[in-house]
């Protein structure tokens, strides 16, 4: 708490200049930043792309064994139904043979076409779970296929991107150290706008100079009396058109032409000339 008091009455003492300053720095560490990244290319996000696709492909797999699983026991579940069946077929038909009247004979006769129904729908399910398993072990080795080749492509594309981090990783940390540093001497409202202009703005532009008379991020035309307030930092100053905060207005190196050498015409003589002929 008496940390956080103090931050706020240190970036509360800096004058306009050293708050546009400082911004001015942190875009500047943040560009180099976004450079990297640049450089990098899409690897980082083909890599993600590439395994969030195989753990779908996981996540398919595990769901097709688990259904191999359902099937295989409903299998087992109705090869234990048909012994049962015949069992019971079997008792039915001794019973049959001391039954004493012919109603209790008819009423053992349903019992037994009874079983041999649940005989013939049990074989029919287990046809049919059998069929069920050998067309999802065939989808399991269609995206195992898949997955295979989605591992050798992400190997490949991890070794590339290795190969771009440990040429950028040196400078990467020290800049991320040094915009660390750096946002602890920035007030956090100002702080939140910047980063809010720059998840805004297409080139991670927030903090920009007027340059040839135009904004930096949206090249827009700035007047002149406005370029005169900007130049002043007694307030910090935004773009009318994308609101992002100017820093200051670059100074135009116009180059001085040189002197013309005087030349002198071919057969024509010079006043220098006629005295040197006499």
């Amino acid at each position: 708490m008496h940390r956080t008091l103090k931050r706020i009455i240190f970036c509360m003492e800096k004058t306009v200049e050293q708050r546009l300053a400082a911004l001015h720095k942190l875009q500047t560490i943040d560009t180099k930043l976004d450079e990297i990244k640049k450089m990098r290319g899409a690897l980082p996000d083909e890599v993600r792309d590439l395994e969030d696709e195989i753990a779908k492909f996981e996540t398919r797999t595990s769901k097709f064994q688990s259904e191999v699983k359902e099937f295989e026991q409903e299998i087992d579940n109705r090869k234990q139904r048909k012994k049962e069946a015949e069992k019971l077929i079997t008792k039915y038909k001794d019973q049959q043979l001391k039954v004493r009247n012919d109603r209790e004979f008819q009423a053992i006769a349903k019992e037994i076409e009874s079983e041999e129904l649940e005989i013939q729908l049990s074989e029919k399910r287990i046809r049919e779970a059998n069929d069920k398993i050998l067309r999802k072990k065939g989808e399991i080795e269609t995206v195992n296929q898949q997955t295979d080749d989605l591992r050798k492509t992400l190997v490949t594309k991890q070794v590339e991107l290795k190969a771009l981090l440990e040429e950028s990783e040196e400078e990467e940390v020290k800049l991320l150290k040094e915009r660390d540093k750096h946002t602890k001497n920035i007030e956090e409202r100002l702080l939140r706008s910047y980063d809010r202009l720059r998840n805004n703005a297409n080139n991670g532009l927030a903090v920009v100079m007027v340059k040839r008379d135009a904004c930096g991020g949206c090249f827009h035309v700035v007047p002149p009396q406005r370029q005169v307030e900007i130049k002043e930092k007694k307030k910090l100053i935004v773009c009318e058109h994308c609101g992002r905060i100017f820093a200051g207005v670059e100074e135009m190196n116009i180059p001085v032409p040189e002197p013309k050498k005087a030349t002198r015409k071919i057969g024509v003589k010079t006043k220098d000339d006629a005295e040197a002929e006499v």
